[in-house]
């Protein structure tokens, strides 16, 4: 067994786990690790932009009304009101670092965008369609010599001594166990896209980061609220990547195979509505047997302009001189996670959460378009200022904890009952997508629970790693779709039909928050404390 000791922990290598790296490296030992390479994350994946108010035409309180109206007014104002203003210095600080937005011309005013949500030109992008991919580039060059970075290796869990995070057990690239003590942890995971068949996200991103903070102890929130992206490129049922919002931008259409603009009369921003509004309407469209297209022969510059969809669709041998894209819509972002506050701190002491895997509260039910590369920035930013304004920690050494005594008692299960991966992410795409029903959530909820058996202390350690991937995606399935119940109306990404209208008598500004019962590190306890506040 390894063991290695670090001042930070840094879990997932996507824009908040790199930027906070890369904040903090100066300053402490900072050790980072991730599941696959630091190219495999959602981070390298967007495409559309950043949201900042950099125009003189426009304001933070606009942008700040943008997201509370796309959030169908479950924000949290404070952090809410943080993320917008904090804009213009994430663009300042990115330019700083290299990142080579697009411009209007050499070096001219940074060109903006528009997308979904947004009333006013504010996505500031890079590539033109890779914005994602230029600032984790320009990140990696800045901490890939100042930075213990350590890729293809799996986290495990979470090491708990009393109520306090000191670090974490994975395994290598050998399937050696692996313990890293840390002074301090930062989960930067990412989501749940891999928990569905139709997902926009990468094929790495299956929740594990929100398991194990479960299994720790640490409050999660708003588990129910998934964000379907409303333009997948599809064809003959298989997909092949996102088509950014910001194609809609500038001007694309959604239409039906009979030619009909699909959001006509529907919202007053038509095809830039709200997502969860556009994919539903796609979504009934194709429930009813209708192609679904977007129409971009109004962009004259489409190639130039969206280089990587244009690739993508000639990859793919997508007809794209036609002026007519194939789309469905898939899985893309959660709006809940791990329960923290403006400085990224969970409810384990030494445990902060910051990216998709928490839970801030700044984009309410419904995320609004290029909000998340700047959630990611901006909490990198609160994570280190907190941590390096604290005095250093004594943190105890692991072998005097309860937890490396247990270590070597732990029994060696094998658990060879688990579902296909496969068939997880069909099950969850077909009764807790875009649209669910009671009788579809009972029914997931409970061909769950026959796999969720509860685990002895340290159990997984024995686990192959396919096992854990798939035990994380069940634990985190069964929280979904357990809130998803709870919540009795439909707002932004959590649609039921049995309840098809916002309740705001029972629940306006009400967050349904989970936390293991009991302070044990078994796999799962399945009458988990459930609490509104």
């Amino acid at each position: 067994m390894d063991i290695r000791k670090t001042d930070i922990l840094i879990i997932g290598g996507g824009i908040a786990g790199l930027m906070t790296a890369y904040l903090l490296s100066s300053h402490k030992k900072v050790t980072l690790i991730t599941k696959k390479g630091l190219f495999n994350s959602n981070s390298v994946l967007a495409q559309g932009g950043i949201a900042a108010t950099i125009s003189p035409k426009d304001h933070w309180q606009a942008h700040f009304k943008d997201t509370i109206v796309a959030g169908n007014h479950h924000n949290i104002t404070e952090t809410t009101e943080h993320l917008v203003k904090m804009g213009p210095v994430i663009i300042e600080q990115l330019v700083s670092l290299g990142v080579p937005f697009d411009r209007i011309y050499n070096n001219g005013p940074l060109s903006l965008g528009k997308e979904g949500g947004h009333l006013r030109r504010r996505i500031v992008h890079a590539g033109g369609d890779a914005t994602g991919k230029e600032v984790i580039h320009s990140l990696i060059k800045h901490i890939q010599q100042h930075v213990d970075i350590h890729e293809n290796e799996t986290v495990i869990d979470l090491i708990k001594d009393q109520k306090t995070c000191i670090g974490a057990i994975s395994k290598n690239e050998s399937n050696q166990l692996v313990i890293t003590q840390a002074e301090n942890t930062i989960l930067a995971t990412g989501g749940i896209g891999g928990l569905y068949s139709i997902t926009t996200n990468d094929k790495t991103i299956t929740g594990d980061g929100m398991a194990m903070a479960y299994r720790l102890g640490a409050r999660l929130s708003d588990m129910e609220f998934i964000q379907f992206h409303p333009t997948l490129l599809a064809k003959d049922g298989i997909t092949y990547g996102l088509v950014s919002e910001a194609v809609r931008g500038e001007g694309a259409r959604l239409i039906d195979n009979d030619g009909n603009f699909i959001m006509k009369n529907l919202h007053p921003l038509e095809d830039l509505a709200p997502r969860d509004i556009v994919a539903r309407a796609i979504y009934d469209h194709i429930q009813k047997g209708k192609q679904v297209f977007l129409d971009i022969t109004m962009i004259k510059n489409f190639k130039e302009r969206f280089p990587s969809i244009y690739k993508m669709c000639k990859e793919n041998k997508i007809n794209i001189s036609s002026g007519y894209l194939p789309i469905a819509p898939g899985a893309h972002f959660i709006m809940g996670g791990i329960k923290t506050n403006l400085t990224g701190q969970t409810s384990i002491n030494n445990l902060f959460a910051i990216g998709e895997v928490a839970h801030t509260g700044v984009h309410g039910a419904n995320r609004l378009a290029s909000n998340s590369l700047l959630e990611g920035a901006v909490f990198a930013n609160n994570v280190a200022e907190y941590i390096l304004s604290q005095p250093k920690i004594n943190v105890i050494n692991h072998r005097n904890s309860v937890w490396w005594k247990k270590l070597n008692l732990a029994t060696k299960v094998e658990h060879n009952n688990l579902p296909e991966l496969k068939e997880i992410q069909k099950m969850m795409m077909k009764y807790v997508g875009i649209v669910r029903d009671q009788q579809g959530l009972f029914t997931i909820k409970k061909w769950i629970e026959q796999y969720l058996v509860p685990f002895e202390e340290l159990q997984l350690i024995h686990q192959s790693t396919e096992n854990i991937k798939k035990i994380n995606m069940l634990t985190v399935s069964w929280l979904i779709t357990t809130s998803a119940l709870e919540r009795t109306e439909s707002r932004g990404g959590h649609y039921r039909i049995d309840y098809p209208n916002s309740n705001d008598t029972e629940w306006f500004q009400k967050y349904i928050t989970r936390w293991r019962e009991k302070d044990e590190r078994t796999q799962i306890n399945l009458t988990a404390s459930t609490m509104v506040y």
